[in-house]
């Protein structure tokens, strides 16, 4: 018995591990996420590149600065962009999703807003500290939770 749980244990670890974000040079990007890039990252300064298994598929996620934010663009495999996450100012985004965001933070400290925008569906997520707690919130536009990912 106690092998078989511990076989479950790694299997269970292996699949964890998998599914995890691998840090990759730029140079190791497949061709058509490297033009990609390139098309997507004039002016920005490259930070890093990972890869991850999502939905049966890898993607290839590329970290930029822009202006001094972070700019985090994630591609399939044959080049084609399938999210941009821009750092941006609470300030900046629709006023039902910041009503929302401030709601949901109460007396939380924010450390970082995003918007991610995926085809042509935008919505906000902001990191905060609330008790000592690391949190995330989600939002559309319009304020309503953000289902997804």
């Amino acid at each position: 018995m106690k092998t078989w749980s511990i076989l479950g244990l790694f299997t269970t670890l292996g699949l964890v591990a998998f599914a995890a974000e691998i840090k990759i040079n730029i140079q190791d990007l497949p061709p058509a996420v490297q033009r990609a890039m390139k098309a997507q990252t004039n002016g920005a300064t490259i930070l890093g590149a990972s890869k991850e298994r999502e939905d049966g598929r890898m993607t290839y996620e590329v970290e930029t600065r822009v202006n001094n934010k972070g700019r985090d663009l994630t591609f399939a495999e044959d080049g084609t962009l399938l999210e941009v996450e821009q750092e941006v100012n609470l300030d900046s985004i629709p006023p039902r999703a910041k009503d929302a965001i401030q709601r949901r933070i109460g007396d939380g400290i924010i450390k970082k807003v995003e918007s991610v925008t995926r085809g042509s569906h935008v919505s906000y997520e902001a990191q905060f500290t609330r008790n000592g707690k690391n949190m995330e919130v989600a939002v559309n536009a319009d304020g309503s939770p953000h289902k997804g990912d």
